[in-house]
């Protein structure tokens, strides 16, 4: 796994932190919940090709395919 991805994934979750902060001191709870499931999903989308890529050394370490 590359260093500059997990950074990305640090700075995705400073900032819906941050957002999800401000969000819910002026209550708008509903907005920070959505925006929480927005940043598991953009971090989610960020991990498909690692993911993929962990599968096929898998596949080809035991010779699956």
């Amino acid at each position: 796994m590359e260093l500059d991805l997990i950074f990305k994934i640090a700075a995705v979750g400073i900032i819906v932190a941050i957002l999800n902060l401000i969000l819910k001191k002026t209550d708008h709870d509903e907005q920070a919940v959505m925006l929480t499931v927005a940043g598991i999903v953009i971090v989610l989308l960020m991990l498909i090709p690692e993911i993929k890529e962990l599968f096929e050394l898998i596949q080809s370490v035991f010779g699956l395919w």
